[in-house]
């Protein structure tokens, strides 16, 4: 057991990376990746909110929409999940850390829209994981989202003091550092 949930957290956090592997949650990953403080904290949010969504969802699958027989409303009601665990996320920090919830601006509500959170609980669900297997499931995938866009973030900062030529500058350059970053991430599917 304690085996299959390190592969797991190996699987999903690297080899699977949900940002440079399956291109899921790419809005809050280029555009909260200018500041390393801002990209941590949105890798703590979506931590959190992915962790508690991948536990909740899989409750709720397991012991209301299965037993009802009513697995196709699995969509909206993992989508409600993640909408309230966003809010609770959002209210948190305007309460407690007012600095980074006004950095985050807009990128925090989009947490509810991102995809890599629902996509982590549509694959619990597909792969049949288990409860604490889909927690660990969604943590490994959260903490490889967190990886990637605070390495971004970090290239970002030092890519500004370079010379880069006008038709790179901005978003084109962000692009192919991601990109590369992708490719570089390539190398750990010898991992598994």
């Amino acid at each position: 057991m304690i085996k299959e949930l390190l592969v797991i957290l190996i699987a999903s956090s690297l080899v699977n990376n949900v940002v440079l592997s399956q291109f899921l949650g790419l809005c809050p990953f280029l555009g909260v990746s200018k500041k390393t403080e801002t990209a941590t904290g949105m890798g703590v949010a979506v931590i959190f909110v992915i962790t508690l969504a991948s536990a909740v969802a899989g409750a709720i699958y397991q012991f209301i929409l299965q037993p009802f027989h009513i697995e196709y409303l699995q969509t909206i009601v993992f989508i409600l999940v993640i909408a309230a665990l966003v809010q609770f996320v959002e209210m948190f920090l305007k309460k407690f850390i007012p600095g980074l919830y006004q950095s985050l601006g807009v990128y925090l509500p989009l947490i509810t829209t991102n995809c890599a959170v629902l996509g982590v609980a549509l694959t619990n669900v597909q792969k049949n994981y288990g409860i604490l297997t889909g927690v660990v499931n969604g943590f490994a995938t959260a903490v490889g989202f967190t990886i990637s866009i605070i390495i971004l973030a970090g290239i970002r900062e030092k890519l500004k003091y370079n010379d880069i030529p006008e038709s790179f500058q901005g978003m084109p350059i962000v692009l192919v550092t991601a990109g590369l970053m992708a490719i570089a991430f390539c190398g750990f599917s010898g991992l598994l």
